[in-house]
């Protein structure tokens, strides 16, 4: 498998170079603050080109005992950047803001040892909306901020659904807020694709898991009632009455598996810093 996609301003840095090794020594080089993450065989740090920033996400196998771990826990393992670069086309193709890929090559034949990376535009200025809504219980946001917030979340969870796709790491953290936007028209776009499964249809059950996850990562922001019923009126395309009626097992069901992530979550962390969720 050799696969490489180069467009302005790599292509032209790059060019004349193995992309795969430039893209290696950036990630071997870079040190500080400008990684971002470095587990499971894959790097992803900032740099810039010109003065605009960019993202690298390096893989270099994640190894056969990895792969066992992930298939025995029932999980589809994360084996190169070919999944995140055809979420993101996806993405676009849909409708759903999310980052702009700007490079993707992946060689080797071998799962196990695959080598490959993606660079994506970063979304500067912006804050996620972990972050973002953090002091919400205590210090509530003004109305029309909030409702415009979550009819965005509720309009890219609907959209992303209904194109077949599902994220599988679906928290607020994974929705960037660009902070450069009036504050009563938000814009959003949605990181982090890696997991994302692409199908025909969603199937429901990847679907309640997103949904499951989104509501756990709320849970604790101060969402009353009325909020959550504009978060279902916009997701779901028939009128909140009749939504209420016939979604009344899946409601039900949300409620349940959030409380039990958080659990889990607190069981996890208990004895570590707060971390994003």
């Amino acid at each position: 498998m050799n696969r490489l996609e180069l467009t302005p301003p790599l292509s032209t840095l790059w060019a004349g170079r193995d992309a795969f090794a430039a893209a290696a020594e950036l990630a071997r080089n870079a040190t500080g603050g400008a990684v971002v993450r470095d587990l499971e065989g894959r790097r992803t740090l900032r740099f810039e080109i010109d003065g605009r920033g960019y993202y690298l996400k390096h893989q270099h196998g994640i190894g056969w005992g990895r792969i066992v771990e992930e298939l025995i826990h029932l999980r589809r393992p994360v084996l190169g950047a070919g999944s995140e670069w055809r979420a993101v086309q996806t993405c676009h193709a849909l409708g759903v803001p999310t980052m702009t890929a700007v490079a993707y090559g992946e060689r080797g034949r071998g799962p196990a040892w695959r080598e490959s990376f993606l660079v994506t535009e970063a979304i500067e200025p912006a804050e996620d909306l972990d972050a973002h809504t953090r002091t919400w219980r205590d210090t509530p946001p003004p109305p029309n901020h909030k409702r415009a917030l979550i009819a965005a979340v509720a309009g890219i969870t609907r959209r992303l659904h209904e194109g077949g796709m599902n994220h599988r790491d679906l928290y607020l953290c994974h929705f960037l807020l660009c902070t450069d936007a009036p504050g009563d028209a938000p814009r959003l776009a949605l990181i982090d694709l890696h997991r994302a499964q692409i199908r025909p249809a969603t199937p429901r059950r990847w679907r309640d898991k997103d949904l499951s996850a989104l509501y756990f990562s709320a849970l604790d922001i101060g969402l009353t009632q009325r909020d959550k019923l504009r978060f279902l009126r916009h997701y779901f395309p028939s009128p909140l009455r009749a939504t209420l009626q016939r979604e009344a097992a899946l409601l039900r069901h949300l409620e349940r598996e959030a409380v039990r992530l958080k659990r889990r979550y607190e069981r996890k962390f208990a004895n570590r810093p707060a971390l994003q969720r």
